[in-house]
């Protein structure tokens, strides 16, 4: 299986988010978002605390995934991008 770099998951995002992509996170805005950020934000703190290295490694990939969205919709808003 190919390993799947930053630039792969913004194009991911970009077309989730485009005309043909997801209803639903089309539909998303960051305050929408910033429940499940948080929630994302203290599974990782669980896993830390109290978990296997893999944990970590899954809740830092859905923490991710939660900049790489935020920085997807400032970028269609023109406010900032991911690589800022």
């Amino acid at each position: 299986m190919k390993r799947q770099t930053l630039d792969d998951l913004k194009k991911i995002m970009a077309t989730l988010r485009g005309p043909q992509g997801c209803p639903w996170d089309r539909e998303q805005t960051p305050q929408s978002l910033t429940p499940y950020a948080v929630e994302e934000a203290l599974e990782l703190e669980d896993a830390i605390q109290n978990k296997t290295p893999q944990d970590v490694l899954e809740e830092l990939g859905d923490v991710l995934f939660q900049v790489v969205f935020q920085s997807q919709m400032a970028e269609e808003q023109g406010h900032f991008t991911l690589d800022d």
